[in-house]
């Protein structure tokens, strides 16, 4: 138990004991002590005064003296209306070996009763790779899911490809005009990058047909903004896109056909570069599929007087009542729009599992859009359609300015990736960090350190923000950074491999009796707040609340591992004692990087 929840236990029994009042625990303030008092803890003494009847001072000194002889506190001193208790040292080694004995501390088993939370994240378009928009958004995800799983949750971890649409066609249509029958396979190319070279080569030809035709329809006389959107509309290739999409809406067969063959393309492509992230899904949804299940539902909705159609034959969810405003669901041809798709994958999740909260991880530049389908899920009678959670980033800027895919202008994930191992195997090449490795450790520790300076960096940030990504920065060996944290973690697993060379044991009882510093107790108390850091960080769907915690606790373990001995240190007891403190601050750390998906090195 938490040396916090012992001393609140022991002062309720205080006040009933000295007072004869039997007080709620939650009524106990204990906060840490400042560091210019003596003290670990500190009992705010004010709110006990009506209990008490007697002044701060002397209500503070007679607690004090209860505590003092449950053996829990060693000492303590009086400012004020404020007790400031310091700990006894038994009740740290206590403490540690209660995280020493759980090789889970800090999570929440997982039982038949544990709600089932599904988490969505990914989602990508099957034009185009992965960029680092979308490497922050799987890191995001996948660290949710975790952290909802160490919080006791049933997870499932989902994905919704976008895979049919205008955009899909553009691809299509180049490939089928400029490919010549190129394929990943005779091209050496995976095939998410060769589709999404034909969406940028669209694009190019896109563009010089929309100016040829802009300057002719000037030349007619008419005003160039005009010319540009008459000649955008008309441009030969973005007619035939259109054509194209309307052929597959209609089951064409060789549309349909080419759709597959170079959607699989893609699909192979994502596979891989998830498998190099390190993520991956229970279940994946296609738009294709659930596109047709929301317009079922809408016009259920339209039934049951939810919505209203207009005379052009759209369909519309008003809103206005709800301070926003009205919703196209329908368009007048019939075909679906976003909101669709999305009202149709919640009901094909909803007869597939047992949902009880629904957590949506999308940039913040689609807040209105989840706010929309909150409202219209709980209309038509999802359970957990009104508490659906929108997990809500920022985006990842760049020092050069955000990312357009059309022109083939974003970061790449899987060149990304590629970097950050190579940057790492150099940095520490050039540091001699991996001087007496073999060549295969090297490059199994140089991808374990890239992919942890890549993860970390992105998931250290408060999700909400918008952020600048800057590799060189990430691939620090010091300071707040993945690898930082890597190399604490390497570090004590060499002390213990030492240990046990020199037949040192770490113990498997602890001396009660040990003398212990300071930092050594800051230590201590550090690891057992783990649970709360876990239990908060699921509150608030907060990745970089462990990320921030676990660099904590590692500088603070480094301070410790600079001023005291550990092998070297000729006390049997205060050796072994701190070799069960590094132990388990090796293993907190594990525990809470492998939340943000972010292996551990055994050397670096």
């Amino acid at each position: 138990m938490k040396i916090e929840n012992q001393l609140t236990a022991a002062v309720v029994a205080a006040l009933a004991e000295l007072y004869g009042q039997e007080v709620p625990e939650a009524q106990i303030q204990l906060q840490k002590t400042k560091k210019e008092f003596e003290g670990h803890l500190t009992l705010v003494v004010f709110p006990l005064l009506r209990v008490s009847k007697k002044k701060p001072e002397e209500t503070a000194a007679e607690i004090g003296a209860y505590l003092k002889e449950t053996g829990l506190v060693a000492d303590f001193n009086v400012v004020k209306g404020f007790l400031n208790l310091v700990i006894a040292p038994s009740k740290w080694v206590e403490l540690l070996a209660e995280i020493d004995a759980d090789e889970r501390y800090g999570f929440v088993p997982v039982t038949e009763k544990s709600p089932l939370v599904m988490v969505e994240y990914s989602s990508p378009n099957t034009n185009k790779p992965l960029h680092l928009g979308h490497v922050r958004n799987n890191l995001l995800g996948w660290a949710v899911s975790q952290i909802a799983e160490a919080n006791g949750a049933k997870v499932v971890k989902t994905n919704i490809v976008n895979d049919r649409g205008i955009h899909i066609c553009k691809s299509m249509l180049a490939w089928l005009k400029y490919g010549n029958g190129e394929t990943p396979a005779g091209s050496g190319k995976k095939g998410d990058h060769l589709v999404g070279d034909y969406y940028v080569e669209f694009d190019k030809h896109y563009r010089a047909q929309v100016k040829d035709l802009a300057a002719q329809f000037v030349q007619e006389g008419m005003l160039a903004e005009e010319a540009e959107e008459r000649a955008k509309r008309e441009a030969p290739l973005m007619c035939e896109a259109r054509e194209m999409l309307v052929k597959w809406e209609h089951n064409d067969p060789e549309v349909r056909n080419l759709w597959r063959k170079m959607n699989e393309w893609v699909y192979e492509g994502f596979d891989a570069t998830y498998k190099a992230l390190g993520v991956g899904f229970d279940k994946i949804y296609y738009e294709s599929d659930t596109y047709l299940e929301g317009k079922e539902k809408v016009v259920e909705g339209l039934q049951k007087g939810l919505f209203y159609r207009r005379p052009d034959g759209s369909v519309w969810a008003d809103l206005t009542s709800k301070g926003l405003d009205e919703k196209l669901l329908l368009r007048s041809d019939g075909t679906s729009v976003y909101m669709t798709q999305d009202i149709g994958t919640a009901k094909l999740r909803f007869q597939d599992f047992p949902i009880n909260k629904m957590v949506y991880v999308v940039g913040n530049e689609q807040n209105y859009h989840f706010q929309v389908l909150s409202i219209l899920l709980d209309a038509l009678g999802f359970s957990w359609g009104k508490d659906l959670v929108h997990f809500s980033y920022g985006m990842v800027e760049l020092p050069n300015g955000k990312m357009k895919s059309r022109e083939g202008t974003v970061v790449d994930a899987d060149e990304l990736i590629a970097e950050m191992v190579l940057q790492a195997r150099t940095t520490a090449d050039e540091s001699g960090k991996f001087d007496d490795m073999s060549e295969e450790e090297k490059a199994e520790v140089a991808r374990i350190v890239g992919l942890g300076a890549l993860k970390y960096f992105l998931l250290k940030v408060d999700a909400r923000k918008n952020m600048l990504f800057n590799p060189e920065e990430s691939i620090d060996f010091n300071g707040n950074t993945g690898p930082f944290i890597q190399y604490t973690y390497a570090r004590i697993r060499s002390i213990l491999r030492k240990a046990e060379d020199a037949g040192i044991q770490v113990p498997a009882e602890l001396p009660s009796d040990v003398a212990l510093s300071t930092k050594e107790e800051e230590i201590v108390q550090h690891l057992a707040d783990f649970a709360a850091v876990v239990r908060q960080a699921g509150v608030d769907y907060s990745p970089s609340g462990i990320a921030n915690y676990c660099y904590e606790l590692v500088k603070e373990y480094n301070q410790f591992y600079h001023d005291f001995s550990i092998l070297r240190e000729e006390d049997e007891d205060k050796r072994a004692f701190r070799l069960v403190l590094s132990k388990n601050v090796a293993k907190i750390v594990r525990l809470g990087m492998g939340l943000l998906g972010i292996e551990m090195p055994e050397r670096m």
